[in-house]
């Protein structure tokens, strides 16, 4: 490690998350070449498809560097790594009210953020989320915040139920949904999903596509009601802010932050490992042998 320079910090990782879909894609070299410039994470190491360096959720402590950031924890959008140098501006104090290990959620947790921002919901909205990973759980857990709202999250994993639950939304599988749907956040990552999405739509109603499809097609049914109900497919990204928000993302992100006080969120760790296991555990997230939402992976306290 370099001694951090002027306006840079030496940050001592805590724990690290593992973003299962999209790291999963990484791993599995399933980054289509048109998106290997828009899919680099931001302190990526090396191209795409492999090898490289991954990863974006990253919790630790300043042990060196700006002053006013030394002992601070921090978040900041860096790979599975146990030191690294970073400009000061590229991390954000992690509030003393939030667990240091359910601050890697907050990645996650400003993508549910942006995508609320993209799908505009109302007060009394019928709002389904179809898809109950990491991403659509945290949309859920935000939406679900919102008064006088009908929340509903739909899986064929009856294991969400409990999950669902505990975030204050209702659980339903995709045969037994609830329809006439004002709003439809779509986060699985199926053709079968979205599908479902436009069909639990009103007339006029709207889904936010959410899900990163990687190199896979996907199919849509935009014969059959589509046209005649006048229904909308919404593309809703990470990586950009609707102009109309007047809002940074050191904004956003400082408010996904501030969201994780809620101890709704620690539902959504599933699993960890010591740092150590990482080269055995990311295979089994990857083929699915180790199921998990958020898994967390633990640093040893002095490494």
């Amino acid at each position: 490690m370099p001694d951090p320079g002027p306006g840079e910090v030496l940050v001592r990782t805590l724990h690290s998350g593992v973003s299962r879909g999209t790291e999963t894609l990484v791993f599995q070299g399933r980054v289509p070449e048109s998106q290997w410039a828009t899919m680099r994470a931001p302190f990526q190491a090396g191209d795409f498809p492999a090898p490289v360096k991954y990863g974006y959720l990253n919790v630790g402590v300043v042990e060196a560097g700006v002053p006013g950031l030394v002992g601070k924890t921090v978040f900041c959008l860096f790979p599975h790594q146990t030191r690294y140098v970073v400009p000061a501006a590229n991390v954000t104090v992690v509030p003393d009210s939030v667990p240091p290990d359910r601050a890697v959620l907050a990645g996650t947790v400003e993508t549910a953020v942006n995508a609320v921002w993209d799908a505009r919901p109302q007060l009394g909205d019928r709002i389904t989320v179809v898809g109950g990973g990491m991403v659509g759980l945290s949309v859920a857990a935000v939406l679900a915040g919102f008064p006088a709202t009908d929340v509903q999250l739909v899986d064929t994993d009856v294991s969400r139920n409990d999950i669902a639950r505990s975030l204050k939304a209702g659980f339903a599988t995709p045969e037994n949904a609830a329809e006439d749907r004002d709003l439809v956040i779509h986060a699985s990552a199926t053709s079968a999903g979205l599908t479902r999405s436009l069909e639990l739509l009103r007339p006029e109603g709207t889904v936010v596509e959410l899900s990163w499809h990687g190199d896979q097609p996907v199919s849509v049914p935009l014969g059959e009601f589509f046209h005649s109900r006048r229904l909308t497919i919404r593309s809703s990204q990470v990586g950009a802010i609707r102009p109309d928000r007047h809002r940074t993302y050191a904004d956003r992100l400082t408010l996904a932050l501030s969201l994780l006080e809620d101890p709704r969120f620690a539902a959504l760790i599933t699993g960890r490992s010591p740092f150590d296991d990482l080269p055995k555990t990311l295979p089994q997230l990857a083929d699915g042998s180790l199921p998990a939402l958020c898994h967390v992976i633990d640093y040893a306290t002095t490494n």
